[in-house]
């Protein structure tokens, strides 16, 4: 099927307003996001007398229509439209863009995924600090690594002492202690103490000793913006990243000793289950050649990067650049997973000079992308080359109806249910990366970045505005 083809009919899916990600979700393969079905039962119930309302017998109210995209589908494509095209969004953009809100320095890059044409750029190739949404390149890089049905793996694992064993961490960002798992969670403490149980008083053994293993990651656990409620210390081993509350995403406090928590978490929940545990678990290495005892696995990359880019996880999105690098050969740190998500960008053929990935959350002023690098990865996401980096596309927010972007360019906006976006904040730092339907039916990539901007929300206001052009824009 030619390629055009091929976005015509996810633009098509389109007029339904969320549907294009359904599209998506189904083209990027096996997942287990509890946040996809979430949108999935939300947007059926919208639908009058339909789907998964849950009012009590209330006739749920129909959402407003996106805008139709319908109508030039099919039209011409040669270089007249193109050109027009540039025109249009040229005559939108340039002005928005002068906005004294969005900062001293601004920069833009609109690309149709489908051709790969420039349709818009302003300062495109310009290294600039993009917070969260290096995300972006971070969920690319790991999904290029690693592929979308990837699982990290929490062990237990016999100890070289005697009677005991080692709980080992792979680095799973989604392994909780809870027992009620939150949505979309993964690695599971309890179903791991579950099968130790069993595994030990199978082996006639009812008493052991704890140790705990998080070496797999090297160089500082510590954030370079040092103790911050947006993100834990970076270890192999951390059960509920670190929280210290009920909440699953969003800035709250952190225990100062993740791997340890995770250990003792897990020593109560074998106590539990008829396991006597001998003193405090400490910090040991697993005999070598020992088989697991018993195992559990994280949620599969994509709903990682889909939970990581929907909520702008900060600990998702330092996990998977740490895989990223030891999938690349790199040692697991902030140095190791520069060099690799740099590199694996590259080996998708982007260009990525002048590019630095120093954290990655996008919490780091160091971190250096351009617009048009970003509208690049988006547009590899969306091609036909690259399947396995579709949950770049699906993961990100839904303008109007989810995470980040839930009351963004939201109501009446005509890029409501029809944009789906990164956003990016630091103080004075502003930006916004995604895709969005045109009214001709194309699926467009965008990258907006700001820099110096006097407040975070007259600078909001004003993406919010570029990326409504874009989607308004013939």
């Amino acid at each position: 099927m030619p390629l055009v083809k091929t976005w015509q009919l996810i633009a098509g899916s389109a007029v339904a307003g969320l549907a294009l990600s359904v599209t998506a979700v189904a083209a990027a393969g096996p997942w287990d996001s509890g946040q996809r079905k979430a949108e999935r039962d939300r947007a059926a119930s919208w639908i009058v007398g339909g789907g998964a309302d849950h009012a009590g017998g209330r006739a749920p109210q129909a959402a407003p229509s996106a805008p139709g995209v319908l109508g030039a589908v099919g039209a011409g494509t040669g270089s007249g439209q193109a050109a027009a095209s540039s025109d249009g969004l040229a005559a939108a953009l340039a002005p928005l863009l002068a906005d004294r809100a969005l900062g001293t320095v601004r920069t833009a890059s609109v690309v149709d995924t489908a051709t790969g044409q420039v349709l818009y750029e302003s300062g495109a190739r310009d290294a600039m600090t993009p917070a969260s949404t290096v995300k972006i390149a971070t969920a690319a890089a790991a999904l290029a690594a690693l592929g979308p049905e990837h699982r990290i793996r929490t062990t237990v694992v016999p100890g070289t002492a005697p009677g005991q064993i080692v709980l080992v961490g792979g680095g799973d960002p989604s392994l909780t202690a809870r027992k009620k798992a939150p949505a979309g969670s993964g690695g599971s403490l309890v179903a791991l103490a579950a099968d130790t149980a069993r595994a030990l008083k199978a082996a006639g053994t009812a008493s052991v000793s704890l140790g705990y293993d998080d070496s797999l990651y090297t160089g500082p656990a510590r954030h370079p913006i040092g103790v911050n409620p947006n993100i834990a210390l970076v270890t192999a081993l951390t059960a509920d990243e670190g929280r210290t509350d009920e909440s699953a995403s969003g800035p709250v406090d952190r225990v100062e000793d993740p791997s340890g928590e995770a250990a003792r978490a897990f020593a109560a929940l074998l106590a539990e289950r008829g396991v006597k545990v001998t003193g405090e678990p400490v910090r040991a290495r697993p005999a070598e050649g020992a088989q697991p005892l018993a195992t559990t696995r994280s949620t599969p990359l994509a709903g990682l990067v889909e939970r990581m880019l929907t909520n702008s996880d900060n600990d998702i999105a330092e996990a998977l650049a740490r895989q990223t690098a030891l999938a690349s050969g790199q040692p697991a740190s902030f140095e190791g997973a520069e060099k690799a998500v740099a590199a694996r960008l590259a080996g998708l053929g982007l260009d990525v000079a002048g590019s630095r990935f120093a954290d990655g959350s996008g919490l780091a002023r160091a971190d250096k992308v351009s617009a048009g690098l970003l509208t690049g990865v988006l547009a590899k996401a969306a091609g036909p080359d690259h399947p396995e980096l579709r949950p770049v596309l699906t993961g990100l927010p839904v303008a109007g109806f989810t995470g980040t972007l839930r009351s963004r360019n939201a109501g009446t906006s005509p890029a409501a249910g029809l944009l789906r976006a990164k956003t990016g904040t630091l103080t004075g730092v502003n930006s916004l990366a995604g895709t969005v339907v045109d009214p001709s039916g194309r699926l467009l990539a965008f990258a907006f970045l700001t820099a110096n901007s006097p407040g975070a929300e007259g600078a909001e206001k004003g993406l919010d505005k570029l990326a409504a052009a874009v989607a308004a824009t013939p």
